[in-house]
C-alpha cells in the first residue's frame, strides 16, 4: 500500500509542476483607476474554467493548463492545451473563449462567415479534473481500508483496526446503523453500497473544495450539473426498484374516492412528487455549498473594498473580515458533513418509501 501511495504522490507532483503555466496577462495601464468587481470575482471563482488557476506572480497568473477537446462545425476534431488561449486573451485554431455575451466563459468557434457558434465541447475543465482527482484519491483510500480487512481474514490475530481504518469504520457504521437501516428496513443491504458511495463522494468533495490550494479549491458539489447527476441516481434507485405497492400508492392512493375521481387530484400530486424529491436533493446541496463559497469570498473582498476609507477603517474591517472568514470556514467544515449526511438520509428515506409492501389486515379483524 505504501508503494501505491508513493506512486500516486509522484504522479500528482508531476501533474502539478510539469503542467504549470505562467504567462503575462493583459493588465490595464497604471494610470487607469480600476475598481474591484465583487460579483464578477465571486462568479469567476465559484464557476468552472479551462485551466486551474493557482496564484498570481505580480500580474502574471500561474495556472495548470488542461486539455481542450472540441469538435468544430467546419474544422472537425481538435486537441490542445488551454494554455494556447493565454488565459482567454488569444484564439487557437479558430477557437477562443468568449469574453462577453450568452457564451461568456465558454469556448466558441469563429466560422468563415464571421459568425460565432458553440462547438461540441468535451474539454477537461477544472471541475471535471477535480472530479477525476477526488474520485481517484477516494478510491485509493477506501481500497486501502478494504485491503486491511482482507489481510485480517488471513491473520485473525490482528482484529482491531487502528488509525485511519478505525475512523472510516466508525463513519461507515454510524451511517449504516443510524441512517440506512432505519430508513430502508430489511432490504437495506441492497442499497448500502450506493448510499455509502454518495456520502463519501459528497463529503470528500465538500472538504476538498475548502482547501484553497491545488488539488483543492474547485467548486464540484456547488456545481448544479454534479448535484443533478447525483439526484438522478437517487431518482433511478427509487423508481426502478420500487415495489408494486409503491406505484399503486402513487396512481391509486388510499384516500377518499372524491380525491381520485372524477378529477385525479391526489394521483397528480403523488406523481408530481416523483420529480420534486430529486429536485429538492439537487437544489439543497447545490445552494448550500455555493452560498458558503460565495460568503467566504465576499468576506475576503471586504479587505480590498475598504482600502479607500482610510487606514483605521481598513484595518478594522480587515480584522473583522478575517475573524468572520475563519469562523465561516469552521462552519463550512460542519456544513460539509451535514450536507453529505442530509443527502444520504433523504436518499435513504425516498428509497425506503419505494420499498413499501402491501398492508394486510390481521386475521382477527378479517374474522369480524
Amino acid at each position: 500500500m505504501s508503494d501505491l501511495i508513493q506512486k500516486t504522490t509522484v504522479l500528482f507532483l508531476l501533474f502539478l509542476f510539469v503542467g504549470i503555466n505562467a504567462s503575462p496577462a493583459e493588465t490595464p495601464p497604471a494610470e487607469e483607476n480600476t475598481e474591484l468587481n465583487v460579483s464578477e470575482l465571486i462568479l469567476e471563482h465559484v464557476g468552472d474554467g479551462y485551466d486551474w488557476h493557482i496564484t498570481n506572480l505580480g500580474h502574471n497568473p500561474v495556472s495548470i493548463p488542461l486539455p481542450v477537446i472540441v469538435k468544430g462545425k467546419e474544422s472537425g476534431w481538435h486537441l490542445f492545451l488551454s494554455s494556447a488561449f493565454h488565459h482567454g486573451h488569444a484564439s487557437c485554431k479558430g477557437f477562443s473563449i468568449a469574453q462577453e455575451g450568452p457564451y461568456k466563459g465558454k469556448i466558441i468557434e469563429t466560422l468563415a462567415t464571421g459568425d460565432e457558434v458553440r462547438p461540441w465541447d468535451f474539454s477537461l475543465t477544472k471541475n471535471a479534473t477535480s472530479l477525476l482527482l477526488s474520485s481517484i484519491i477516494l478510491i485509493i483510500l477506501i481500497v486501502s481500508c478494504a485491503n486491511w480487512y482482507r489481510k485480517r481474514q488471513e491473520n485473525p490475530e490482528n482484529c482491531s483496526p487502528k488509525g485511519f481504518v478505525a475512523f472510516v469504520e466508525l463513519v461507515i457504521m454510524s451511517i449504516v446503523d443510524g441512517v440506512i437501516k432505519p430508513c430502508i428496513g430489511k432490504n437495506y443491504k441492497r442499497y448500502t453500497p450506493y448510499l455509502l458511495t454518495v456520502f463519501f463522494f459528497i463529503i470528500f468533495n465538500n472538504l476538498l473544495g475548502l482547501i484553497p490550494l491545488f488539488p483543492g479549491g474547485a467548486n464540484v458539489t456547488g456545481n448544479i450539473a454534479i448535484t443533478c447527476v447525483l439526484a438522478l441516481f437517487t431518482f433511478a434507485m427509487v423508481n426502478i426498484f420500487g415495489t408494486k405497492e409503491y406505484w399503486k400508492e402513487i396512481f391509486w392512493p388510499d384516500v377518499p374516492a372524491w380525491l381520485k375521481v372524477p378529477v385525479p387530484i391526489m394521483p397528480a400530486v403523488e406523481f408530481l412528487g416523483i420529480f420534486t424529491k430529486p429536485f429538492a436533493l439537487m437544489i439543497r446541496l447545490f445552494a448550500s455549498i455555493l452560498s458558503g463559497h460565495a460568503l467566504i469570498l465576499g468576506l475576503t473582498c471586504m479587505v480590498f473594498l475598504t482600502v479607500r476609507l482610510g487606514v483605521f477603517m481598513n484595518t478594522g474591517m480587515t480584522v473583522f473580515a478575517v475573524i468572520l472568514t475563519v469562523f465561516s470556514d469552521c462552519v463550512e467544515l460542519l456544513v460539509a458533513y451535514i450536507q453529505a449526511y442530509v443527502f444520504t438520509m433523504l436518499s435513504a428515506v425516498y428509497i425506503g418509501l419505494s420499498q413499501v409492501e402491501a398492508h394486510h389486515k390481521p386475521k382477527s379483524e378479517k374474522s369480524r
